[in-house]
């Protein structure tokens, strides 16, 4: 018997061991593919950074022409810094890269956690990926189109007199991504409010009911991503209510209703 005892301790061990390594292996295979995607996401990043820091004067020029429009004539920007002639445009380089690969980056999210998604919930991938892009460029777009023109014709209008508007490149870019990356992150609200319904967090009533708790929400959000004059406030807390509206609009059209858990119970009761 005693030589019987050291054999099933062995076995029992070996099959701990398989156990852990059948929990371990699922877990070392979700950080090689997090790796995997990573190094993509880098990589598409590295290649498109190199045309981006070739015309890098001529993105410069692009995102410097709102302000430059507001300014008063042969007003020009200036660089303070001592490096920042190469590091600005550096920079921007590198961003403009990021954002011209949003679409590739978002497809490598969304290809690692689709795996573990249910069928009903992945047929909604292509779909919320492409309306995630769209949305983000949409918002990019109206802060250049819309809020650029708007807020720095007021600031400039808004300088003492014999006071020379001078904008330091550096401060500007700055300036600039923060509005490009804020409203396009803004504008995702349809696309957060579609996840919220179909994924039984919230429902379509609730999110009405919150409604003027939105309504705050998103004019706090604009006080703290926009400069501090009420008329670029305004205008991205108002886009951003609007677009909450519209995701519950959708939602109420797309998401069928949930039937509540006591309902559903007393109905299979009386079932016969």
């Amino acid at each position: 018997m005693s030589s019987k005892l050291p054999a099933k301790i062995a076995e029992k061990n070996k099959l701990h061991d398989q156990l852990v390594d059948t929990h371990e292996q699922p877990l070392l295979e979700h950080l090689l593919e997090l790796r995997a995607r990573l190094l993509r996401i880098v990589l598409a990043v590295s290649l498109v950074f190199i045309p981006a820091y070739v015309y890098r004067a001529e993105i410069y020029h692009f995102v410097a022409a709102p302000m430059l429009a507001a300014m008063p004539k042969g007003g020009t920007m200036i660089a303070t810094g001592v490096a920042s002639t190469f590091l600005t445009p550096f920079k921007l380089a590198m961003w403009a890269a990021v954002f011209a690969a949003i679409p590739y980056i978002l497809h490598q999210i969304w290809g690692f956690i689709a795996p573990g998604l249910y069928s009903h919930e992945k047929r909604f991938g292509a779909p919320l990926l492409g309306s995630s892009v769209l949305l983000f460029y949409g918002g990019a777009a109206f802060a250049y189109f819309l809020v650029f023109p708007l807020a720095f014709g007021f600031f400039v209008s808004s300088a003492p007199q014999n006071v020379t508007v001078m904008t330091d490149i550096s401060q500007y870019l700055d300036f600039a991504l923060t509005m490009f990356f804020a409203f396009g992150a803004a504008f995702e609200i349809p696309i957060a409010v579609f996840l919220l319904v179909q994924t039984g967090i919230a429902t379509v009533e609730s999110l009405i009911a919150k409604r003027p708790y939105v309504i705050v929400g998103c004019f706090a959000v604009g006080a703290v991503l926009t400069p501090p004059d009420v008329l670029s406030q305004c205008m991205m807390a108002i886009p951003m209510w609007a677009l909450y509206e519209i995701g519950v609009l959708v939602c109420r059209v797309t998401v069928p209703k949930r039937v509540p858990v006591d309902q559903a119970d007393s109905t299979a009761s009386n079932s016969p």
